[in-house]
């Protein structure tokens, strides 16, 4: 594993129980940070931390609710990464046979979290110069995958939100960058049908499902002084499906 310096850094992670949050955490630990886990289930949470060790933490987070993200951004200190990585697909389904009340909750944790959380942290990494955000959207932003309109149209919300973010917190020492993976298998597949998985590794040139740990090694990156050029971007990691 390359050696990437995040020694003394804090940084949040939202979703990091498991999947590919888990690796980015453990990646983050690794390298010398220090993250707090955000996550819906506090005990799934918990036990996540237990098992990175003493340089993790972990607080129940509910996403959808403003008022949590506020009150665990106050309790966290200052933060210098912040990686919005929790998501959910919704199930699949055609666009008009999608409950209204289920496409509100996938945009509410996709896209409306991220601001949320990037609004209680934003103004502190400001005041102290330096700061990095990274949101994981997915392929699905770009190309649009059908029977997942809601998670495909609140990823590419999310693309969005990096893009503005980005110009306006140019040359403040703030950098916000996303990246677009191809799916990983993690447990985010038990909200999905056999044949939309079936799908997305079909539509994958490498004929594999992406790995957490690579994920987790480009977010490490990002996350880093290293990174200092780059703001507003999309950085693909989807196994050569990308075509833009």
């Amino acid at each position: 594993m390359n050696k990437i310096d995040l020694n003394g850094r804090l940084a949040v992670v939202t979703g990091a129980a498991q999947g590919i949050g888990y690796a980015v955490a453990q990646r983050f630990i690794d390298s010398g940070a220090r993250v707090i886990i955000w996550d819906r289930d506090g005990d799934a949470a918990a036990r996540a931390a237990e098992a990175l060790g003493p340089q993790a933490s972990a607080r129940a987070v509910e996403l959808a609710e403003d008022a949590q993200i506020d009150a665990a951004a106050a309790a966290a200190g200052p933060v210098d990464i912040l990686i919005n990585n929790a998501g959910i697909t919704g199930g699949n389904g055609k666009t008009w046979d999608l409950a209204p009340t289920v496409w509100r909750q996938v945009i509410e944790v996709n896209l409306n979290a991220p601001y949320v959380a990037c609004r209680a942290l934003i103004p502190g990494m400001i005041e102290r110069g330096y700061g990095r955000i990274v949101n994981v959207a997915s392929i699905a932003a770009k190309e649009g995958n059908p029977n997942a309109a809601h998670y495909s149209a609140s990823k590419a919300g999310l693309i969005a939100l990096t893009k503005s973010l980005g110009k306006e917190l140019a040359g403040t020492g703030v950098l916000v960058n996303a990246i677009t993976p191809a799916a990983a298998r993690t447990p985010i597949f038990d909200q999905m049908t056999q044949e939309h998985i079936d799908y997305m590794l079909a539509k994958i040139p490498m004929n594999r499902f992406l790995e957490p740990a690579e994920a987790a090694a480009l977010v490490a990156w990002l996350a880093s002084e290293d990174c200092a050029f780059s703001t507003g971007a999309v950085f693909d990691i989807s196994g050569g499906r990308a075509t833009y």
